[in-house]
């Protein structure tokens, strides 16, 4: 639940900008970037809401975790729950938007609202900018839990609102590359959902790309969860 509500946000405030008569259409970055913070922050708290205290919205973060605690027991449970939510999610998207996928031409306009493209398609590069956008995403997120910057740990209730202004962070300082993806679900869920779907005038689903935003934040995430194990965060 936590991740749907994070892709019904995230890609619906993206849906909102780039698609034709929206009454969001054209309104930039900014909008795109704020929006997908406040997603992270509705997310967590509806993940905690439904019962996951670890309020796991991205693999990368899962995965970390695992590495960092040596506890692989939530992995299988975590992933599946995480993909499927970015599925729903992004159909949830689609039929929000239902009329103005037909009356926005461009097809990778269209994909755009569902999953990341790279502004300029470097197969390194771009795997490069995943893996530190992730890894930052990572490493900040665990500082703000640990007790090695808070003794007694961040304020009741307010990490959340800290990890949402770290991904603000990164959508406006590093997104601009790759569409800062950081989250595998949060890119295959909905990239599945553009490839089953009878969206309106839909091209590729670019699956030639669909690795990169995969592999590279959990090369991400996994550096940044060693990384916090060895400085016993």
């Amino acid at each position: 639940m936590g991740t749907l509500v994070l892709i019904l946000l995230g890609n619906g405030v993206v849906a909102g900008v780039v698609l034709k008569r929206s009454k969001a259409e054209n309104s930039g970055w900014m909008v795109i970037t704020t929006g997908w913070a406040f997603a992270v922050l509705c997310g967590i708290f509806t993940a905690i809401l439904c019962g996951s205290s670890d309020a796991h919205l991205n693999p990368a973060i899962t995965l970390a975790a695992a590495f960092q605690s040596g506890n692989f027991s939530k992995l299988p449970s975590y992933l599946t729950a995480q993909l499927l939510g970015a599925i729903v999610g992004a159909t949830l998207v689609w039929l929000h938007y239902f009329p103005h996928w037909k009356v926005t031409e461009d097809a990778e306009t269209k994909r755009a609202a569902f999953c990341t493209s790279p502004a300029i398609r470097s197969p390194l590069a771009n795997f490069f900018s995943e893996v530190v956008g992730t890894a930052i995403l990572v490493l900040v997120a665990g500082a703000i839990s640990s007790k090695l910057v808070f003794a007694s740990g961040a304020a009741a209730g307010f990490s959340p609102y800290l990890v949402s202004c770290v991904v603000w962070s990164l959508g406006l300082s590093l997104g601009g590359t790759t569409g800062y993806a950081i989250n595998p679900a949060r890119d295959l869920g909905p990239r599945i959902a553009h490839s089953v779907l009878p969206i309106a005038g839909k091209g590729t689903s670019d699956w030639g790309y669909a690795l990169i935003p995969i592999l590279g934040p959990c090369t991400g995430g996994l550096l940044a969860g060693l990384f916090l194990k060895a400085l016993g965060a």
